[in-house]
């Protein structure tokens, strides 16, 4: 008989229909496929066991995280693959039951059952998360928060650096990434235009990088707001040790409950992901009762691409289980419409997609060279959760499968005077 790596390259390469150029290592050392290609490491039969039970790209993280699939040489090249022949056509049960209607796939599948070994379903790994259906409660927002951000900070400064910013930064030549996240912040503040004894609300504030760097740089008062306990604590020491606690309030609080504005500006890094499109409204509605007239709102977000029939859209399994739980992505244009339906002008929209895509490949770089301290710090499970998702989300940027957007919206008054400058883009120069 066929050793079992030759066998799961073949039946890989029915049930794709096209070759599949990285090498297969399997459980009986033996080996298939280019020899200087990365390989995809089958380490034992669960594997298998596990893409039966949840065929697609569910299957496939659990596969990962709980290490029975793992990956020889360059991720990235492993994940291209994966991306342009599985994950692109994973469509659900439709596109399975497609897919099972040809003779060949048929076959390859009992081919698979006969490998995998006795048909019992694995337990999913502890670092996934029950899928429910997404309230955006206050009570469900704050575990969700507590699911991705409550796993140590020093887990977040090994990915992070000493910047302990998360979310995309600002990319000239050259450039760091300390320097590249000073630089987003900076165009955040220069956006809203931040002058002495001003008001900021930062929403989502993270460890308080946003808040420090207004209120040192700009001499602004500074509310920043979260879920997470950890990243309050953390950050009311950052703010302590800078000698800015006259200056910088760090609260655990959600945006729905702040109730002390009016404010000059609003920011919103990388936290609107987490609001769901239902309640999205409510959000911007909320921000905009919060500023004064003339005040501004700097949104930056994640996008997704459109899709023709917009009630199809589904949530990215594996996010969804083991990263960002409820969290939900949406197009840039229903986005501007929300904002533009609470009351906000929208005056200008920046893309930074490729800033992102810089921004993962360094945050996997730290974590590769960290690996071992990462898994003491959280768990194997854990860490291998964040390689696969920076990692996909790197390439995913790269394609223009996701993007990220900056959106500057003023609370214009009746009179009509926004208070921007004939030409605002000056803050590029």
């Amino acid at each position: 008989m066929a050793d079992a790596a030759s066998r799961l390259r073949k039946l890989a390469e029915q049930l794709l229909g096209a070759p599949l150029p990285v090498r297969i290592r399997a459980w009986d050392g033996s080996q298939d496929g280019p020899p200087d290609a990365p390989a995809l490491v089958v380490r034992n039969r669960r594997a298998l066991r596990r893409l039966l039970f949840k065929p697609g790209e569910l299957g496939l993280a659990r596969a990962w995280v709980s290490g029975d699939l793992d990956v020889e040489g360059d991720l990235y090249r492993v994940l291209e693959v994966i991306a342009g022949q599985v994950w692109e056509r994973d469509e659900g049960a439709r596109g399975l039951a497609e897919a099972l209607r040809d003779p060949e796939v048929r076959a390859a599948g009992r081919e698979l059952l006969r490998l995998a070994g006795p048909p019992i379903p694995p337990a999913p790994p502890r670092e996934e998360v029950r899928r429910r259906r997404h309230l955006h409660t206050r009570h469900s927002d704050r575990r969700a928060i507590s699911h991705h951000y409550d796993v140590g900070n020093d887990f977040y400064e090994l990915v992070l650096g000493p910047s302990m910013v998360y979310s995309c930064a600002y990319w000239q030549d050259g450039g760091t990434l300390e320097s590249a996240q000073r630089d987003k912040l900076e165009l955040v503040c220069a956006k809203l235009g931040l002058t002495p004894g001003q008001r900021l609300l930062d929403v989502g504030c993270g460890w308080g990088s946003m808040a420090i760097h207004a209120a040192r740089e700009h001499g602004v008062r500074v509310v920043g707001v979260t879920l997470s306990q950890e990243q309050a604590a953390y950050a009311r020491k950052r703010v302590a040790d800078e000698g800015l606690t006259d200056r910088v309030e760090i609260r655990v609080q959600d945006y729905r409950d702040v109730a002390d504005g009016p404010y000059d500006a609003i920011s919103s890094i990388g936290m609107a992901e987490h609001v769901g499109a239902e309640r999205y409204l409510e959000y911007a509605s909320d921000l905009y009762a919060l500023l004064r007239p003339g005040g501004r709102l700097l949104n930056h977000q994640i996008a997704r691409r459109p899709q023709r029939d917009e009630s199809s859209y589904e949530v990215d399994a594996f996010i969804d289980a083991y990263v960002f739980p409820d969290g939900e992505l949406a197009p840039i244009g229903t986005t501007v419409t929300q904002l533009e339906r609470a009351g906000f002008e929208v005056r200008d929209v920046e893309s930074i997609r490729e800033h992102y895509a810089r921004t993962l490949r360094q945050w996997v770089s730290r974590l590769e060279a960290g690996r071992d301290r990462a898994m003491r710090l959280t768990s194997p499970g854990r860490t291998r959760v964040w390689l696969l998702y920076m990692a996909a989300c790197a390439l995913a940027f790269e394609r223009n499968r996701i993007g990220v957007n900056q959106v500057l919206a003023v609370r214009t008054p009746d009179s009509g005077d926004s208070g921007l400058p004939l030409r605002t883009r000056t803050w590029n120069t």
